[in-house]
Parts: structure tokens; C-alpha cells; sequence
């Protein structure tokens, strides 16, 4: 198993050039990330809906509400058509959804640490991370603009980030690859 992964290193390596080059295109265009993000959603969102769709018409005449399906399925497709038609709006929605996700999970870290407070030494840790992740959601939600370009920045500097430990992997598993074929060698002389 781990020969067959590195004797592919270069598939990983390609990765992470490739993830390089985008988190560095986002930095030079962040615009590019955020309609990367609203692509995406497009993508899911028509595959998703075509998908229900499928399984309504396959699973019509059966006891199951293919009708539910066949709604969930137009209603797929339509939500991959206004992403398509105004990514704005697309990506403006998608930002306050990570915006309430944020201020959520910051309440419930909030409540955890205060339960949590007579187990555990540093729950003032837990408390902070919800606090900032409140804040997070405030500023979001606040300013939505700038935070769709903050978004799209942290997505390159994520993909930046990562390709060059893919990189490194690819190498350490050329290395490998290398290590196992010299072995291999001198046991069939």
C-alpha cells in the first residue's frame, strides 16, 4: 500500500502545485475566490438536484412521496440557477450562513465552558474561542463585502499552505519509492 503512494508521488506533488497556483491567483484575485466558492455551490446544488430528480421518477408509483424528491430535486436546480444567474447574491447568502454558523457555535462554546467550568482547568479557553468565533460572526455579518474578500484570502492562504505540504509529502514519498526500487534491486541480484 504505501509503495503504491509513492510510486505515484508526482500525482501528490501535481497537487500541490496546483493548489499553489490558486491560493497565489487568489491573493492577486481575491474576486476569483469568491466566485470559486459560489462555482462550487452551483456545481452541488445541480448535481444534487438532478440527482433527486432522478431518484423521483425512478421511485414514482412506489409507496415513497417521490413528489417530495421532485421537489427537493426543481428546487436544486433553481438554487444552482440564481447562483449561476447573480453570484453576488449567491455568495452574499453563503457569507451569512458562515456568519450565523459562527456566532452559533461561539454561543455554544460559551455555554460548554460554563458547564464545564467546575471539570476542567482552562475552560476560560473554550469561553475565548467562542467569543472570537461571536465576533467572527459579527464582523461577517456586519460587513459583508470586505468579509467575502477576508473569506476568499484565508481560502488561498489555506490552499497555499497546503500544497506546500504536499509538496513536501511527494518528495518524502519520492524518497521512498527510490529506497524500496534500490531494495528491490539488490535483492533480485
Amino acid at each position: 500500500m504505501e509503495f503504491e503512494l509513492a510510486r505515484y508521488w508526482w500525482v501528490v506533488a501535481l497537487r500541490g502545485v496546483l493548489a499553489i497556483l490558486f491560493g497565489v491567483l487568489i491573493f492577486f484575485a481575491p474576486g476569483l475566490g469568491v466566485l470559486f466558492m459560489v462555482a462550487s455551490f452551483a456545481a452541488y446544488a445541480l448535481v444534487d438536484g438532478v440527482l433527486a430528480i432522478t431518484a423521483a421518477v425512478r421511485g414514482r408509483g412506489r409507496d415513497a412521496p417521490w413528489w417530495a424528491l421532485l421537489l427537493e430535486g426543481i428546487a436544486g436546480i433553481g438554487a444552482a440557477v440564481v447562483a449561476i444567474a447573480w453570484p453576488g447574491i449567491t455568495a452574499l447568502a453563503l457569507l451569512y450562513v458562515v456568519a450565523g454558523w459562527s456566532i452559533a457555535t461561539g454561543i455554544l462554546e460559551i455555554a460548554a465552558a460554563i458547564r464545564l467550568r467546575k471539570y476542567i482547568e482552562g475552560e476560560w479557553l473554550l469561553a475565548l474561542s467562542g467569543v472570537l468565533s461571536i465576533l467572527l460572526g459579527l464582523v461577517l455579518g456586519l460587513m459583508p463585502v470586505p468579509g467575502l474578500l477576508a473569506l476568499a484570502l484565508w481560502i488561498g492562504a489555506y490552499a497555499v499552505v497546503s500544497g506546500v505540504l504536499l509538496l513536501v509529502l511527494a518528495f518524502r514519498l519520492r524518497g521512498m519509492a527510490r529506497h524500496v526500487a534500490r531494495s528491490e534491486y539488490a535483492s533480485a541480484r
